[in-house]
């Protein structure tokens, strides 16, 4: 019997949907209402801080899980798009949609560990 990869690709698309659906809503509410109306003062966003947070491996892990999984997310829903428009693609352009996402994750890993050493 033949096994499948779907699985692995389904469980990334599961964790980016959470780490979207937890983490979105709030850098909206942060970003976009607290921080233009003075609730949160700006220096809290201030370049030095945000690189000090990204230097710190577990700002560097939060950033990298931020990033990586929401990517898998809209790569595995943009493929499965395509089954809904009717375009029934073959490997090929499955490789290059989950290439894009694993080619993605490891660009912010490395910029992230560039960023650490």
């Amino acid at each position: 019997m033949k096994r499948s990869n779907e699985p692995v690709f389904w469980g990334m698309f599961g964790a980016g949907g959470m780490v979207a659906a937890l983490f979105t809503p709030i850098a909206i509410l942060i970003t976009g209402l607290l921080v233009p109306l003075g609730i949160i003062p700006v220096e809290q966003f201030s370049y030095e801080r945000i690189l000090a947070f990204s230097q710190n491996w577990f700002g560097a892990a939060l950033i990298w899980i931020i990033v990586s999984l929401p990517l898998w997310l809209c790569m595995h829903r943009l493929y499965h798009a395509l089954h809904d428009f009717g375009i029934h693609a073959g490997n090929l352009v499955k490789a290059i949609f989950y290439g894009v996402a694993f080619a993605g994750s490891v660009a912010c890993a490395t910029l992230l560990l560039l960023g650490l050493l």
